[in-house]
């Protein structure tokens, strides 16, 4: 290729008409290796367009991680699995290429007491999935239902509710801390039933289903809600010690003696 035949501003606003900023970045660096290694014109064609592929998928990644709202940190790669042996990483990483289920609208459901690592395993399922192409939003089940009573309140509910079928899979975090309301409960049972079997969810709980009826005031409804999400869902008991108490205990170190349990005529003070 010849450089200096070449009208590069012009060059430059047909890439940036055609919106090919990796196009328009490389290619004058490009033009010059061909010329010195004497490349094809089908050579540096395809080297140009492979970058640019390369550069959007890194901005779509970019852009899907910021609206997912994902925890900060939580990884695979930092999830102690050891500490959770009920939970096979094998499976997981499995669970991640998204393909078996997420077209079906499949779920999956995390149990267990608080600090065994729901919340980070959670997290770190929806980081590799935006990875693998997929598109997902992470929230505190509280904050969601808030949004969405809101959106009842303007007679807006259902377009709010469609608007989350853009995301494959809806992370709610936490869901047993909804309190027992009528308004709250009945959008939160609006969303899983709008979702089921079209749209993914993966839903956190430290309670498992035989307690939901503190979610829902109404036994039928509970039911209802329980039937919807078993139905197609992969589910995960976390029955381990909290790692927030081992945190502690390991915390206090050994030359501190442990503390010593009260008399019982005290204690009954």
């Amino acid at each position: 290729m010849n450089a200096p035949n070449i009208d590069a501003a012009r060059l430059t606003m047909a890439l940036n008409e055609l919106r090919l900023p990796a196009i328009k970045a490389l290619w004058p660096r490009f033009a010059e290796q061909a010329d010195k290694e004497g490349w094809s014109a089908a050579r540096l064609l395809s080297a140009l367009v492979e970058h640019e592929i390369a550069e959007r998928e890194r901005r779509r990644i970019e852009r899907h991680l910021a609206e997912a709202r994902l925890l900060p940190g939580k990884t695979l790669q930092t999830f102690d699995f050891a500490a959770v042996p009920m939970v096979s990483k094998a499976h997981i990483s499995a669970i991640t290429a998204g393909d078996s289920w997420i077209g079906k609208g499949d779920n999956i459901l995390l149990f267990g007491p608080p600090g065994v690592g729901k919340s980070h395993l959670a997290s770190a399922i929806g980081l590799a999935l935006v990875e693998n192409g997929y598109r997902v939003l992470f929230a505190r089940t509280t904050d969601l239902v808030q949004k969405l009573q809101q959106a009842r309140r303007d007679l807006a509910l259902e377009g709010a509710i469609a608007k989350l079928d853009k995301f494959h899979l809806l992370i709610l975090d936490d869901i047993a801390y909804v309190t027992k309301d009528q308004a709250e409960t009945s959008v939160l049972f609006e969303l899983i039933s709008a979702r089921y079997e079209r749209r993914s969810m993966l839903i956190t709980a430290n309670q498992a289903f035989g307690a939901w009826n503190t979610i829902f005031p109404d036994p039928a409804m509970t039911l209802a809600a329980v039937d919807r999400l078993v139905h197609h869902a992969s589910i995960f008991e976390l029955n381990v010690e909290s790692y927030r108490r081992r945190a502690a205990e390991k915390a206090k170190g050994p030359g501190r003696p442990p503390q010593k349990a009260l008399p019982a005529d005290i204690a009954a003070d």
